[in-house]
Formats: structure tokens, C-alpha cells, sequence
């Protein structure tokens, strides 16, 4: 009974969370093309937070980008909402692809994640390994394994030879052996240069035709795939990977071991979850914002892990000023 009022509690809010993602994207728009990263993220925050701040719950930010001493991101640990209840955990990312997004790139998007209280994973901005997979792969990946036998598993979940496997990894230098290793096999690498929510995510979008994502990059985006993912019936799995002593610290305060695998449980326990994704320009999951008779026509992903569903939203927004 508690589980199905949870679950009627986080479907109360999609459309509340929904409009948090459109205005966001919305605000960062007027950046793209312009070079600056710092204004645009200072932008589509600042309107997360004044929509966020509007919804009828308790929200606490558990992952974001920012530290408290670092506004305007939105900070571990602030609460949002105007009420009491329900009380939500909250991962955003408020604009994910920020550079391609100021340079007048494709992949950029605005991303949420919610779930009740306690179900998100707890933890600091910083590097975290990840991998994901889809539905037919679930159950069969180990991130400490070797990457020729995850490519084996995979390929043989999916019915596939290796050398027929899509594989998406971020491009920087840490992961220059990782990909060479996975060349060597005959299996296919695409490069990207930013967006790791929507290279994990795609893992379960049959269209995108893409078997695995693997490397490493910022956990809050972890965090928020694995809402998507989990949603859709595949797997991530991850590790955090401090970079000094004050990092390892940071991780023992909020109670995260940094010397284990993180499972798909630890990083979202429930499936009364829901992620939202608003492009701001053109992507593998959603097509970007258009402009067309004074409108903004914003385009949108809706995925629900109590109905394990995705929905592609299409709104239409004035170009009036929000008040």
C-alpha cells in the first residue's frame, strides 16, 4: 500500500518535473553558439531551481554539479519545493553537452531524475567508471571484468558476433587503451565528445543501435542514466574513483565505498522513478528546441520505471518571459 502511494505520488509530479526540464532548455537556448559555458549553466540553472522551487514536494538535491560554495549550480544537499511531502530525491543535470551546446552543437539536452526519498544514491561530483547495457544484456556484465569478456557477453546476449557490437566511449585520453583494446577485437567505436547520459541511455533505445557504453566520466550523469536505464530494463553498473585524499573522504562521510562495484541498486533502489529529458539541440534520444511564429516548440523523453514506458512529449512554449 505504501509502495503504490509512493508510485501515485512520483506519476503525480511528471508533468511538474516535465515543465522543470522545458524551461530550463528553454533559458539555456539563447546561449548556444556563444562560446560561453559558465552563462549558459548559470542560466538553465537558475530556471531549474525557480521550477523546481514551485512543485508541491520536499526535493533534495543528493546528486548535482555544484557544491554548496560554488552558486549558482544547484548544490548536494539543497531542498526545493514548497511543501512538506512527498519528499523526493533529486539528480539534475542542467544542461548535459554544455560545450557542444555553446558551440553551436549538436547533443546537448536538460536532464532530471527523481525518485522518493532515500532510493538515489548519495554521493560527490566526481569521476565515476561506468557501464551500460540494454535489456537483452542485463545480468550479464561485470564492470571489473576484462573488456573482451564484457564484449563476449554482450555480443553473445544480443545475438550478435563481437565485430558487429556498437560500443559508445567518450573521447579523452584516459580511455585511448580501453579503445584500442576494443578495436582490436573487430567490434566498432563510436566516439563522442560530451554527453554520457545520452550515450548510456541510447543503450536501450533499439533505433540508436547501440550494444554498450563504457568509460569514465562525472557521476552525476551515472546517476541519472541509471534512473533511464533501470526505467527501460537494462543495466549500469559503476565505480567511484576519487582522485585524492579528499575526495576518498568526502565519499566515507556520505557512506559510499569507493573500493566496490557499485550495483544497479545502489545507484537507484526502486522502480517508482521517473527521467526526464528536454533537448536543447538535436540528439540521439530527442530533437532540439525549434523557433517557429513567436513559439518555442520543445520536444521531450518521459521515461517511468512503474510502467516501464517512454513517452515522447512535443510542447509548445510562448516566447513571453516566464513570470
Amino acid at each position: 500500500m505504501i509502495a503504490e502511494k509512493r508510485a501515485d505520488s512520483m506519476q503525480a509530479l511528471v508533468l511538474d518535473f516535465l515543465r522543470v526540464t522545458e524551461k530550463a532548455a528553454i533559458e539555456a537556448l539563447p546561449w548556444v553558439g556563444s562560446g560561453d559555458k559558465m552563462a549558459a549553466d548559470a542560466s538553465a540553472t537558475n530556471e531549474m531551481r525557480k521550477q523546481l522551487n514551485r512543485i508541491e514536494m520536499q526535493g533534495t538535491i543528493v546528486i548535482g554539479e555544484g557544491e554548496i560554495d560554488e552558486a549558482p549550480m544547484l548544490f548536494i544537499g539543497e531542498t526545493l519545493g514548497q511543501a512538506s511531502s512527498p519528499e523526493i530525491d533529486i539528480a539534475v543535470d542542467p544542461i548535459e553537452g554544455t560545450t557542444p551546446a555553446v558551440n553551436g552543437q549538436n547533443n546537448s539536452l536538460t536532464v532530471i531524475a527523481a525518485a522518493p526519498k532515500g532510493t538515489l544514491l548519495h554521493a560527490p561530483d566526481m569521476y565515476m567508471k561506468k557501464i551500460a547495457v540494454g535489456p537483452k544484456a542485463k545480468g550479464k556484465i561485470n564492470l571489473d571484468a576484462p573488456i573482451t569478456e564484457t564484449l563476449e557477453a554482450v555480443a553473445e546476449a544480443n545475438g550478435k558476433q563481437v565485430r558487429e557490437l556498437t560500443v559508445m566511449i567518450q573521447d579523452r585520453p584516459r580511455h585511448r587503451e580501453v579503445i584500442e583494446e576494443i578495436r582490436s577485437t573487430g567490434a566498432r567505436v563510436n566516439l563522442f565528445q560530451d554527453g554520457d547520459v545520452i550515450s548510456s541511455v541510447a543503450t536501450c533505445i533499439e533505433q540508436a543501435n547501440v550494444d554498450l557504453f563504457y568509460g569514465i566520466g562525472g557521476a552525476p550523469e551515472g546517476v541519472l542514466a541509471a534512473v533511464a536505464v533501470r526505467s527501460l530494463g537494462g543495466e549500469v553498473q559503476a565505480k567511484l574513483m576519487p582522485r585524492n585524499e579528499k575526495e576518498k573522504e568526502r565519499c566515507s562521510k556520505m557512506g559510499v565505498d569507493t573500493d566496490r562495484v557499485l550495483q544497479h541498486d545502489d545507484l537507484v533502489s526502486t522502480d517508482e522513478c521517473l527521467f526526464i529529458a528536454t533537448g536543447i539541440t538535436d540528439n540521439l534520444l530527442v530533437g532540439g528546441i525549434e523557433t517557429m511564429n513567436g513559439k518555442y516548440a520543445v520536444n521531450s523523453m518521459v521515461v517511468t520505471g512503474t510502467d516501464c514506458e517512454v513517452r515522447y512529449m512535443r510542447s509548445i512554449h510562448s516566447m513571453a518571459p516566464d513570470v
